[in-house]
């Protein structure tokens, strides 16, 4: 016996018009194969190029998902009926306010969009009406604002306070050569105004703060995650929940890099996903563990992605939902998240209801708290001092705690490698009677070296402040930075 098939509105036009298909199948898999061979075109709307039910496809057998039943292997009868039910639109139109006519010039510009049933010309306005902030222009605002910007997005903000150096250049691909040493928002400008003069720049020079957020996030309608440090993320994230902004998720580091939308009614927030940070130091800034250049170009393109589909109400967003991505093997993986009814900012009963202290939540204090709170300060040495002791022939033992890849672009002469995740293991290589300086990039790493060497006796210690970067500044500047 035949089972029935419920074909949605937007997939009739693939049957014939019909909205009811009977078909003879044992399981789910049997029902999709005899469909699209009576219907192919049904194929490229069901299926990847892979021959994998697309994901945003949801196959029920009466009221149950086949996610939770024996996916494609459920079996089927007569009496069952089987839904198809594509995602069409993922959620309300998110800019509210009179859309603008497009101009001439703009119909001309955008018609590869216009001759798109899912943007059109009143899709093409909406983003002309559009106001998203961008937080950071670096690795991931660089591409999220190039092809926002190229998109139409009608007026782009942005949140930077930094200069362009040349080690941006290898992933930040919205500045030149010629841009290093200017600031980043006026560089970002001009270059996004180069791209689309229709659209309104506008730049916000400042470190976001719990002071200024609110501010500078309520006139814009999407906000688009592009920091690189925990407590501006909690910020942004928090600030978005309290103004039912969209959060626009991105991160990245080496090859690894994820994504999500949050802060969207009934839907997750980034507190949901990681309630606490991680405590200070314990995972590397980008600046120390390093990234893939392409990689924020790959996460900033979803991240426009997802503000363009928001703005449009089209299609279904990551929300509830994290895309993890490894460049290394080229794989993307999802992973499901649920709102937290508990979360301190957007569950039933939020006790987060005004911005806090992020570097206190994140465990940043003040170099005269944090000096105050941990006694003794750790001894340290400058450069310079360095540079003397060296001159007078002091037997001084150098420690680089970096990796062995950072060894081979500078170091300073005499000094021997351990990384600092094989310190403790290694002490032994170390004399605890002469006099010991440790160095790192920054002087981050160095001083935990100098923390578990102090524990494992070593009183003559010293860390390099600034680190290795320091050195090449006022002492050796022939050598590379990195």
């Amino acid at each position: 016996m035949a089972t029935r098939i419920l074909i949605p509105t937007p997939l009739r036009p693939f049957t014939g018009g019909h909205d009811t298909v009977e078909l003879d199948g044992a399981t789910i898999d049997d029902l999709l194969k005899a469909l699209i061979a009576r219907h192919g075109d049904l194929r490229r709307h069901l299926y990847s190029d892979e021959g994998k039910l697309r994901s945003f496809v949801n196959i029920y057998v009466n009221d149950e998902d086949i996610r939770h039943l024996q996916r494609e292997a459920t079996p089927v009868g007569a009496k069952d009926t089987v839904s198809i039910v594509p995602s069409v639109a993922g959620g309300s139109t998110i800019v509210e306010r009179e859309a603008p006519e497009l101009t001439r010039e703009e119909v001309g510009r955008y018609s590869r969009h216009l001759i798109m049933p899912e943007v059109g010309v009143d899709g093409q306005r909406k983003l002309k009406a559009a106001r998203v902030l961008c937080v950071g222009a670096g690795g991931l605002g660089s591409p999220a604002t190039m092809y926002l910007a190229a998109a139409g997005v009608g007026t782009l903000g942005i949140v930077d306070f930094d200069t362009v150096d040349a080690s941006n250049l290898h992933r930040q691909v919205i500045y030149a050569t010629s841009d290093v040493g200017r600031r980043k928002l006026q560089a970002s400008g001009e270059r996004l105004q180069s791209i689309n003069p229709n659209v309104n720049v506008v730049e916000h020079e400042a470190a976001l703060t719990s002071k200024n957020a609110l501010d500078i996030l309520r006139g814009y309608d999407i906000v688009i995650d592009g920091t690189d440090n925990f407590q501006t993320r909690y910020l942004v994230n928090d600030a978005c929940v309290l103004l039912k902004k969209p959060n626009v998720y991105g991160s990245i580091f080496r090859f690894d890099g994820q994504a999500a939308v949050f802060a969207m009614p009934g839907g997750p927030c980034y507190r949901c996903l990681y309630p606490e940070p991680p405590p200070p130091g314990l995972v590397p800034s980008c600046a120390e563990g390093g990234v893939l250049g392409v990689l924020p170009g790959i996460i900033g393109l979803i991240q426009a992605t997802e503000a363009i589909k928001l703005i449009l109400g089209a299609g279904q967003p990551l929300v509830g939902r994290l895309l993890l991505y490894d460049a290394l093997t080229m794989k993307f993986r999802e992973l499901k998240l649920r709102r937290d009814a508990e979360c301190p900012v957007c569950g039933d009963q939020p006790t987060i209801k005004e911005l806090i202290d992020y570097d206190a939540f994140c465990g940043i204090t003040p170099p005269q708290q944090q000096k105050a709170a941990s006694g003794p300060a750790l001894p340290e040495i400058t450069v310079e001092e360095l540079k003397a002791k060296f001159d007078r022939g002091e037997p001084v033992q150098l420690l680089d705690v970096r990796e062995p890849n950072e060894f081979q672009i500078c170091r300073i002469e005499g000094s021997k490698l351990i990384p600092l995740g094989q310190v403790a293991a290694r002490a032994s290589e170390l004399d605890p009677s002469r006099e010991l300086i440790v160095h790192c990039k920054m002087g981050g790493r160095s001083a935990k070296a100098v923390a578990q060497l102090q524990e494992r006796g070593f009183s003559n210690i010293y860390n390099l402040k600034g680190g290795i970067l320091a050195w090449i500044d006022r002492i050796d500047p022939s050598q590379p930075k990195y």
